[in-house]
């Protein structure tokens, strides 16, 4: 049993080291226009898979993500955010 875990860990070991660095989306939404659309907006962020965490901002009307470029893209990510209902764009 114990060679069995060694070979697990060194499996899961060599496999991190494939894994993508994660990146940071910066997106520019409209319409948020009361408290609870930030809350909205991470939450549509945090939805889609590959996503590390999210947060968005009402006063700078900009959402960020931490995400896996493996699994998902900024492009993606604003359009999940504009499908509910905000709309948004990747920042260059």
């Amino acid at each position: 049993m114990a060679t069995s875990l060694k070979a697990l860990l060194l499996f899961a070991a060599a496999m991190s080291a494939f894994a993508a660095e994660p990146k940071t989306a910066q997106l520019e939404v409209s319409g948020m226009t009361c408290s609870l659309c930030p809350l909205t907006v991470r939450k549509a962020l945090e939805r889609v898979p590959g996503v590390l965490d999210a947060k968005a901002d009402l006063a700078t009307h900009s959402a960020q993500a931490r995400y896996d470029p493996d699994k998902v893209s900024a492009e993606a990510l604003a359009k999940a955010v504009s499908e509910a209902g905000f709309p948004a764009k990747a920042k260059p």
